[in-house]
């Protein structure tokens, strides 16, 4: 397995607090709600220490592992500092702009990756839309005119995007106090379109009734790649805007 970057599609999905118990129908509705229930909520960054842990392709081995940091100065700005197996690599995203410096220091500006380029504007939902959500939920084939009331680990959740039965196509799974605990895509890996499954659970009280996952897993075509265990997370620090200046990706 490559040593790249590991792309942190599972923050797309990070959860909050507050959706109610909406019929299975009304989509728009929980959604709305999800959104009233942060709106105090003042969010301008967020630093994430996690360690992470990489499967064989067969979803049984594990291959590899490490510890990554993630800084998100929203809207438009973020920096993911990796290191496995002693190799360290940082990548930065400005807009819809990637920069990857590799472990051998050459630095390269790449194409980016649709769940990067939507990460920070569903990683914190509390200045947008219902409208806003629902419209990037679209953009990755989940059906908002489609959903149902199911039960994940003990709890109900609304199932936006998916009927009853439904494995494989899109939909996003919302609790009514974590918020999102499940979302499934279909995204464009290097070996083809697959099915992207990323689960979100070990909850914890992060602002208000903001809630964080401290423990994710992603699934692709059912079998598990990685595994992320958060150790901590801080908001509101301001890091230095220097963090994020891709001039400054060729400096040690």
């Amino acid at each position: 397995m490559r040593r790249a970057l590991v792309l942190p599609l599972f923050l797309a999905a990070i959860s909050v607090g507050g959706a109610p118990e909406a019929p299975g129908q009304d989509a728009r509705a929980a959604v709305e709600a999800f959104v009233a229930r942060v709106s105090e909520v003042q969010i301008s960054d967020l630093v994430i220490d996690q360690s992470l842990t990489l499967y064989h392709p067969d979803g049984q081995r594990r291959v590899s592992g490490g510890e990554q940091k993630m800084l998100f100065k929203l809207p438009q700005r973020q920096r993911v500092e990796q290191t496995v197996e002693g190799q360290r690599e940082v990548q930065l995203t400005v807009g819809d702009r990637v920069w990857v410096r590799r472990a051998d220091g050459k630095v390269s500006q790449v194409t980016t990756v649709e769940p990067s380029r939507a990460l920070t504007h569903v990683l914190v939902p509390v200045k947008r839309r219902a409208a806003d959500l629902l419209a990037e939920w679209r953009s990755r084939g989940v059906r908002d005119d489609v959903s149902h009331v199911a039960r994940l680990g003990g709890r109900q959740v609304t199932v936006i995007g998916a009927h009853p039965g439904d494995r494989d196509v899109p939909a996003v799974w919302l609790d009514a106090e974590y918020g999102v605990v499940r979302i499934v895509t279909r995204e464009r890996l290097p070996n083809g379109m697959r099915l992207v499954d990323l689960t979100l659970s070990e909850h914890r009280p992060l602002l208000g009734k903001l809630y964080f996952p401290y423990r994710q897993e992603v699934f692709v075509d059912g079998k598990l790649l990685v595994l992320f265990t958060v150790r901590s997370v801080a908001i509101n620090t301001n890091p230095a805007d220097a963090l994020f200046d891709p001039a400054n990706l060729r400096s040690p």
